[in-house]
């Protein structure tokens, strides 16, 4: 019977595939590294043949320790990041530096910041649905530098996608593109028609970009099938051919999928907002009307359920953030999973010797790599105030505990914003890396003041991506039927009062450092 459901979520440094029940149940985990190239600061580049590869091998390997027959499965999900894959006519890798691969402009990416800015100064409906900016890890800006910087590819262009898109055409031939990809970074509209926004196009020099990129006038939406699995990428996955295959999701927007499938949305006394820690951080809200706000990407209709709109903030760099602090001291290493634990274990030994006193004169700015929300800046920069010439382990770790402390304060910057503007109180559901992360998990609950809900249990991407392939192949009569019977919902932890006084200082501290960051800047 077939009843079991592959689900594939690409990440800014791996590939994952899990395999899952029809009830939700992650039965194994595989997980394979991808390429990054880091030509510098500002540039990030992948290689999409490799990414494909990673998934093939992440995917037999989940089969195999979950001990399920590919006979099994009944469909199979794609997410990733919102990297742009480029393709030449011949649909062959259209590499950015010669021969060597790298086709994919990684989301971290922001080597088009001056064609984002350019972007945010029109008056058009789509900065409307773009909180009055276009961020320049979007795709617009990105294809905007390349016909502008190498217009010798862009005349060899002949399709562009985003990374989830090449996935599904890469398991199927299919050219389909997702709702989902489309209106998040593509401003592609899904609540008019045409869902292309030509007048923006021609106003941005994009003028040919439909064209040019193979791109559809139609979007599949979250729920639906872009085609089936072919017989080449059967083999290579180590699957049934014919299967259905989901349209692929944006990596956070499945991680929304697999943390609020099964949340009741309609409560007004109370929002709930899906919160993706990973390299970066994602909070997604979904309203039954459209919301607007400066920063806030979005409103996008269908982005996730059909009659939902869906608002998003976020961080540029948190995971990021702390593996350059670790990567970066002298007492550091690789930022490993090991280390990291090596050096929150410390931290936990030495709170519980010096108290809230700890490291309580670091404070940090953690804009390293820009400020997503709620100032929509990606030239603002991060600042550490407090240091000494302490080179020792312990002084790592005060520096560890700060930048944790530091990333929550902006989050709590984001969930004030959003207060201000109509979306609170708020019940924070937290998915991804930050999970394994007890700091973090203590802080977004008494450094915010929210609620907060812990999908401890799971990989909510997954489940997201899972719940995504469920309804495509028809196990469920739709979306919202499969989130229904297939999203856990995870563990309350709610705020400490008597960490209110002690978080409010830290609070005004980081206020302050925004100010004189300002006042520096102006000078």
């Amino acid at each position: 019977m077939r009843d079991h459901l592959i689900a594939v979520d690409v990440g800014t440094g791996s590939a994952r595939a899990g395999v899952v029940t029809r009830t939700g149940r992650l039965l194994a985990r595989r997980e394979h590294p991808i390429l990054l190239s880091r030509p510098s600061d500002e540039r990030g580049e992948h290689n999409s043949e490799d990414i494909w590869e990673a998934c093939c091998i992440a995917v037999k390997a989940a089969l195999a320790e979950a001990g399920i027959a590919p006979e099994a499965i009944a469909g199979i999900g794609f997410d990733a990041t919102c990297s742009l894959v480029l393709r030449d006519g011949s649909g062959q890798p259209l590499c950015l530096n010669g021969e060597d691969g790298f086709d994919t402009i990684s989301w971290l990416d922001h080597r088009a910041t001056t064609e984002a800015e350019e972007c945010g100064h029109l008056d058009h409906p789509v900065l409307h649905h773009n909180g009055q900016v276009i961020s320049p890890e979007a795709e617009i800006p990105k294809l905007m530098w390349l016909k502008r910087h190498r217009p010798d590819l862009w005349q060899r262009l002949g399709s562009a996608f985003d990374l989830a898109d090449f996935l599904t055409w890469k398991a199927t031939g299919s050219p389909a593109r997702s709702l989902c990809t489309l209106t998040s970074k593509w401003t592609f509209f899904g609540h008019s028609k045409p869902g292309w926004q030509q007048d923006f196009l021609d106003r941005v020099g994009l003028d040919d970009l439909v064209a040019r990129a193979g791109l559809p006038q139609e979007a599949v939406a979250v729920g639906k099938s872009v085609g089936t699995l072919s017989t080449d990428a059967a083999d290579a996955l180590g699957l049934m051919a014919g299967i259905p295959v989901a349209t692929g999701m944006v990596d956070a927007y499945a991680g929304a999928l697999g943390v609020l499938g099964s949340t009741d949305l309609s409560d007004p006394d109370l929002n709930h907002v899906a919160m993706i820690g990973g390299t970066s951080s994602c909070l997604i809200a979904l309203r039954p009307q459209p919301f607007y706000s400066f920063s806030l990407w979005g409103p996008y209709f269908g982005a996730i359920f059909p009659d939902l709109w869906l608002v998003e903030a976020g961080q540029s760099a948190t995971g990021a953030l702390l593996n350059h602090i670790v990567r970066s001291h002298a007492e550091g290493g690789e930022p490993s999973i090991d280390n990291h634990r090596r050096i929150i274990t410390r931290i936990a030994a030495l709170r519980t010797e010096e108290g809230a006193s700890f490291g309580q004169k670091i404070n940090v700015l953690p804009d390293f790599h820009g400020n997503r929300s709620p100032f929509a800046d990606a030239n603002l920069t991060g600042t550490i105030s407090g240091l000494t010439l302490d080179a020792s382990f312990d002084g790592l770790c005060r520096l560890y505990w700060r930048a944790c402390v530091g990333i929550v304060l902006g989050l709590r910057q984001i969930v004030e914003t959003l207060s201000k503007d109509g979306i609170g109180p708020l019940r924070l559901h937290l998915t991804g890396g930050h999970v394994k992360n007890p700091l973090l998990v203590e802080l977004y609950a008494e450094a915010t003041g929210c609620e907060l809900v812990v999908a401890d249990n799971t990989d909510a991407v997954l489940i997201g991506t899972a719940i995504n392939a469920a309804s495509a192949a028809g196990l469920y009569p739709g979306l919202a039927e499969a989130g229904a019977a297939m999203a856990e919902p995870g563990r309350l932890v709610v705020p400490n009062p008597d960490m209110k006084e002690i978080y409010d200082r830290d609070y005004a501290r980081f206020l302050a450092m925004q100010r004189h960051r300002a006042e520096l800047d102006a000078i």
